[in-house]
This record gives C-alpha cells, sequence and structure tokens, in this order.
C-alpha cells in the first residue's frame, strides 16, 4: 500500500481516522500533490539538515525525511503531534518541536544543527497568514540559513521577482535581494490543496549570496528600507523627514544623490545603499 501522505485519498484516510479538519485559524491547507513535496525536497541539501514550518500532518515532511539527512519541524497546532508522531515513526531523522516558530531563537537553533551538519536550510509550505513575518524572522536571525524552498501565495512569489516602479515592489523585496538570489521554481495551482484555496501558490527558492549584506549592517539597513516604505504614496523625503527632520532628510538625501521627490518604490537595491551611505556619511 502507497504510504505517501501527499496524496487525496491518504491525506483524507489521515483525517478522518484522526478527526481532524483544516483550521483556518492556522492557515492549513494541506498539500495532496505528491510531484510538488518530491519537487520540494529535490531542492534541499541531501547532506544538511533542513527547518521545516508549520508540517500540518506531515505530507512535505514526509518527502523531507526520505531526502535529506536532518528534519526539524514547527509545529503550533498540539492536536497534530500525534499524527505526526505515528506518521512519521519510520523515519528516525526527524524531529518534532511543538513551538510557535516566530519565537523560536533561530540563531541558537541554526548553530545547534551546524554542530551536526553540514548546512542548515528551511523548506516549507508556509501557512499565508504568518508568511512575511516568517521569511522577516529568517532574513533577520539567521545568517548560517544557506537556503530557503518556500511555498507561497502566488501573489507573494511575484513580490520577489518584482522590478523597481511595478506594483508588487516592497520592502520584502529589496530586504531579500541584498540576502539571496531568487528563483520562482515550481507554479503549484490551487487543486493541489486539500482544501483549495481561493488562489494559486509557488515555491520560490533563496540562495544566500556571498555577497550578502554582512550582519552588522543588517538592521539598519532594513529599517532604513521599511522607513523609506513607510507610506507608498509619500515621497522618499516626506517618509524620512517625518522620522528625521527636514534639515537631516534633505542631507542625506543629497549625499546619496538622490531626488527628494522620488518614492521608496521607484528606487533599486543599489539606490538602498547609497541611501545607507549617505545617512551613515
Amino acid at each position: 500500500m502507497d504510504k505517501t501522505i501527499a496524496t487525496v485519498s491518504r491525506t483524507r484516510e489521515i483525517l478522518n481516522q484522526y478527526g481532524l479538519h483544516a483550521r483556518k485559524g492556522y492557515g492549513q491547507n494541506f498539500l495532496v500533490d505528491a510531484s510538488v513535496v518530491k519537487r520540494c525536497a529535490a531542492l534541499c541539501d541531501p547532506a544538511g539538515a533542513v527547518i521545516e514550518i508549520g508540517p500540518g500532518i506531515g505530507s512535505l515532511t514526509q518527502q523531507l525525511a526520505l531526502t535529506c539527512a536532518h528534519v526539524t519541524s514547527y509545529e503550533i497546532d498540539e492536536h497534530l503531534i500525534p499524527v505526526l508522531q505515528e506518521v512519521l515513526s519510520p523515519y528516525d531523522n526527524v524531529e518534532i518541536l511543538v513551538q510557535d516558530f516566530l519565537n523560536v531563537d533561530l540563531k541558537a537553533e541554526t548553530a545547534r544543527l551546524l554542530e551536526q551538519y553540514p548546512s542548515v536550510g528551511v523548506c516549507a509550505n508556509l501557512p499565508y497568514y504568518i508568511t512575511s513575518p516568517v521569511l522577516f524572522k529568517i532574513m533577520e536571525e539567521a545568517p548560517a540559513v544557506r537556503y530557503m524552498v518556500v511555498m507561497v501565495q502566488k501573489e507573494v512569489a511575484d513580490r520577489f521577482s518584482a522590478a523597481p516602479g511595478s506594483p508588487d515592489y516592497g520592502a520584502l523585496t529589496v530586504e531579500a535581494e541584498c540576502l539571496y538570489d531568487i528563483a520562482t521554481m515550481i507554479r503549484v495551482p490551487a487543486g493541489s490543496f486539500l482544501p483549495a484555496p481561493k488562489v494559486d501558490s509557488a515555491v520560490v527558492r533563496f540562495v544566500r549570496r556571498a555577497d550578502a549584506l554582512p550582519e552588522d549592517r543588517l538592521q539598519n539597513f532594513f529599517k532604513l528600507v521599511r522607513l523609506c516604505f513607510a507610506q507608498r504614496r509619500k515621497t522618499i523625503y516626506n517618509n524620512l523627514r517625518e522620522a528625521w527632520g527636514a534639515e537631516r532628510a534633505s542631507a542625506v538625501l543629497a549625499a546619496a544623490g538622490i531626488d527628494p521627490s522620488r518614492r521608496a518604490q521607484q528606487m533599486s537595491l543599489a539606490e538602498f545603499y547609497r541611501l545607507e551611505e549617505g545617512r551613515n556619511a
């Protein structure tokens, strides 16, 4: 009997066995496309450890266990723990932690894993309602995470390939670009989930760049980017003026050679770097 979890029949069997249903409060949509989980796992380092956020009933976790040396999965829904313990019992390289990932000391966790494995990555079908907080957390707190393979709403995936001036371009675009080479790898239709969400998804791969912004500059750079995007309809000067005052805002923009009438969504990553240098001049 095929024990692959990422199928409609097996998923329904597990849900019926445990009297479970998708909980909207946790953004649960169970992946039922075996080809998608296999392709996601194939994008991970087989010799390394991988962190998963929100394993659900183990659809992706199972394939990661078959592919990678170690899997650490964070699940916030205690109702799913007995399910995960049973369906993943054949795999001795899976560690299930009942914890809100947003509260994890990620730097300590990656250091722990790197003591035993040559790399740490993230692979997850991210719950839609916490996609941005999870990505921001990893970018800010986990420089040792070498790559991420994450399934997100298609509209979120589009933000990572957005060019300056486009509606999808924002702070998340800029912050991700300064750290990673980014590519959309797989388009995932809504029908690949049970229950089917109202939108399609995509799998995006992030690989840490060799020239990524160093950790000692990262926090201040991110704060600057978010300040510039604080109110998208305002010019970059007006956003900076409200935080710094008119004189300093004008001086920093002049030092960076940036027209104060421009808006943040029109600026490239290189221009944000210049703005950071102008602030520090």
